[in-house]
């Protein structure tokens, strides 16, 4: 059985933005923008979730339960 010798896959610069972006996200998305069978834009849209506030006895939702 012989070892077939793979050629080192080549480092994309885009590749490590789009690591960055989607290490330093939470929640949101990253999209690759592609001219011409190449990479030219790499964008991010980050979302912040907010909790819902717990209801209390004065509030509307509590009235309407």
């Amino acid at each position: 059985m012989t070892a077939s010798i793979q050629p080192e896959p080549v480092a994309e610069p885009w590749l490590d933005v789009v690591r960055r972006k989607v290490g330093a996200m939470r929640f949101g998305s990253v999209q690759i923008v592609i001219h011409e069978g190449r990479v030219t834009q790499v964008e991010s849209t980050e979302k912040t979730r907010l909790a819902e506030p717990a209801a209390s006895n004065g509030s509307e939702a509590a009235k309407k339960r």
